[in-house]
């Protein structure tokens, strides 16, 4: 992808994101929770599955 392609789609995300959480800040905020219950999720799973593993 091109530079300038990708800038301009950077700028777009970053906008979209601030229109997002201005419009609605609580849907933003549970979305951004739900991201991070997820995240944490799968480094629990691995954590379990190494552990797991050293048994």
């Amino acid at each position: 992808m091109p530079a300038r392609a990708k800038s301009i789609l950077m700028w777009i995300v970053v906008i979209f994101l601030i229109y997002a959480v201005a419009t609605n800040p609580d849907r933003a905020a549970s979305v951004v929770e739900g991201i991070g219950d997820f995240v944490y999720s799968v480094f629990s799973g691995f954590a379990r599955f190494f552990s797991n593993l050293a048994d």
